[in-house]
């Protein structure tokens, strides 16, 4: 009898275990969506970090003239579109996918 029991344990947490795999695996999993908004803010940030990756050590005044004019137009944008606008949560996630992206790369 008991051998019986433990049977019909093993096969209820077996068939649990099989329906939680089959319930999670149609579940569509939730992708982030970003705004229009977080969208741009992430590519500015994408183009800032790929000019500063190059010249890690400088300051935009010694920064080839071209990098330093996209470096500070870049800048411009992020202030006032991104920075002025987004919450603070929404920037810091926006820093840390960019900072995530490039060391995966790596």
């Amino acid at each position: 009898m008991a051998s019986i029991l433990l049977l019909a344990i093993g096969v209820a947490i077996a068939v649990a275990l099989f329906g939680s795999m089959a319930l999670q695996s149609l579940t569509p999993i939730k992708e982030v969506v970003l705004s229009p908004l977080e969208k741009k803010c992430q590519q500015i940030a994408n183009e800032g970090y790929k000019i500063q990756a190059l010249y890690p050590n400088s300051i935009p005044d010694e920064l080839p003239e071209q990098d330093m004019k996209r470096m500070l137009y870049l800048d411009n944008i992020w202030m006032n579109e991104c920075v002025s606008t987004l919450p603070h949560e929404t920037i810091l996630k926006i820093a840390n996918n960019v900072e995530r992206d490039f060391a995966s790369r790596e």
